[in-house]
């Protein structure tokens, strides 16, 4: 499709060091005093906002390079046994096909990261994390760590890792919401695997809902610039002249896909408000008003009879939630969120998406063409203003490594978690699973880390938060180098 334009993330892959292929994203009142300020400060600000040597000088070394080693998640090279796509078939009537050896290619990727904490916290894009079964970081002075995740989020396309150390160079955070339409912005990163590059542009436009991103809950409300990103800048900074960060550099537009022109940003006024709850709570606090909201059109206005084409047209309330307790009904327009005005959708979502459940905030409205404020209690996707917990692994009563390297190659495998330890009267212990047992596969998806086992957990949850939708969890692995089956209750 040549005049086609197509929205790619900007991590890289190198496939055996030959080439490079664009990472995929998944499936779209805060307090930042947690974000700690810059600790290196070079020089003096200028106040010349063309001047840029200040804040590349305050941004580069607060800028990380991030590899990764996957596996890739195929069903053709999943490097995993072939047990014919159904574990649960399997699972009551036995392995049809026996092994059959599938070795696929290891795989890296790389991306940027910036940081946040001098003790190690760092943010990307969920997509430059993503599936990783190992994750180096390597610092603009060479320094190397190995980094763990601290929590994700798909739906604003964002991951908080860390790495053990004390002396980070931790970046100063800005205000993307000051940010203006033709005010000059720095892109800082590590695109195609040069290292610290420095680029500059404006900013083109704000509140840019590109969809990128997929699920009911994703937050799109990119920073447009044209200061040039490319694959591998995934994760980086965007900072104002100040040397201030302002956004995560995400996606690009483009037909080639390399920078024509256009990049995007996912603005500090989402990250803060998800890295801090990822750092608390390992997910993110998500509040919701409940409601299905659309763009005003000029013919939306007509067959409305809106006197206003700013806004977010209310097009539905859902039950029991923060809306429709408030008052707020169909044909609303939202025009306001706490007093700032609001043009768009992706506008309302990053105002909203600065909450917790349970704040109470004033959102006005556009009622008969009459102004109204009201106050809103905002829930979670549960419909209350409870904290959310992360389902964990824990939850199964057992404790997983990486399957070391020497299993691999003797069971012919070239991924999988081990079971490390079980409880006693756990759920894995009461269902004979032993230390030892290698898990390939849970409900039909290949599990590559403990951060797969504790996705496809976290699925499992029913919408209450606290019982599950599944009968069970179907497991598939080996035990000393036998296929085994596992069916555990999760309730």
């Amino acid at each position: 499709m040549k005049n086609s334009t197509i929205i790619v993330p900007v991590a890289v892959a190198a496939i055996l060091g030959i080439g490079y292929t664009v990472g995929r994203a998944q499936n779209n009142n805060t307090d930042s005093s947690s974000i700690a300020e810059t600790s290196h400060v070079v020089g003096s600000y200028s106040g010349q906002s063309t001047d840029f040597t200040y804040a590349a000088e305050n941004t580069v070394n607060c800028v990380v390079h991030i590899m990764t080693k996957y596996t890739p998640k195929t069903s053709s090279s999943s490097g995993q046994p072939n047990f014919g796509g159904n574990d649960i078939f399997e699972y009551f009537f036995g392995d049809r096909g026996g092994f059959q050896q599938l070795q696929p290619q290891p795989r890296s990727a790389s991306g940027s990261g910036v940081i946040l904490e001098k003790e190690g916290y760092i943010v990307t894009n969920n997509h430059v994390v993503e599936g990783a079964d190992s994750i180096t970081v390597v610092l603009n002075d060479k320094r190397s760590y190995v980094a763990k995740i601290v929590g994700t989020d798909p739906s604003t396309d964002l991951a908080l890792i860390k790495v053990e150390a004390d002396d980070l160079p931790a970046i100063k955070i800005g205000d993307s919401e000051s940010l203006r339409v033709g005010e000059w912005v720095l892109a800082v990163g590590n695109p195609f695997n040069l290292t610290s590059t420095v680029t500059a542009g404006i900013v083109s436009a704000k509140a840019r809902n590109i969809n990128i991103l997929s699920g009911d809950m994703k937050i799109e409300s990119f920073i447009q610039t044209d200061a040039a990103v490319n694959p591998g800048n995934s994760g980086g900074a965007l900072v104002n002249t100040k040397g201030e960060l302002v956004g995560i550099n995400a996606a690009i537009a483009s037909q080639t896909g390399s920078y024509t022109g256009y990049s995007f940003a996912i603005p500090v006024t989402i990250m803060s408000k998800v890295v801090n709850d990822l750092k608390k709570y390992g997910v993110v606090q998500r509040a919701l008003l409940g409601v299905m909201v659309q763009d005003i059109t000029s013919e939306l206005a007509k067959e409305k009879n809106l006197s206003v084409l700013d806004g977010a047209y209310v097009a539905s309330v859902n039950d029991n939630s923060a809306a429709k307790d408030a008052g707020i009904e169909v044909g609303d327009v939202i025009v306001k969120v706490n007093g700032k005005a609001v043009k768009s959708v992706p506008e309302v979502q990053e105002q909203v998406s600065k909450f917790s459940p349970g704040n109470t905030i004033n959102v006005t409205v556009l009622r008969k063409k009459k102004e109204l404020t009201i106050p809103v209690v905002l829930k979670n996707q549960m419909g209350d203003t409870k904290i959310v917990k992360q389902a964990g692994v824990t939850d199964l009563g057992a404790t997983f490594e990486v399957t070391s390297d020497a299993d691999k190659q003797k069971y012919g495998i070239s991924s999988g978690i081990t079971v490390k330890s079980v409880t006693k009267d756990g759920k894995f212990a009461v269902n004979g699973i032993q230390p030892g047992f290698i898990i390939l596969k849970a409900n039909n998806q290949t599990v590559n880390s403990v951060d797969d086992l504790q996705k496809i957990v976290a699925a499992c949850k029913k919408n209450n938060g606290q019982k599950y939708n599944e009968q069970a969890l179907f497991i598939s692995g080996l035990y000393k180098g036998k296929l085994t089956y596992y069916a555990v209750d999760l309730n």
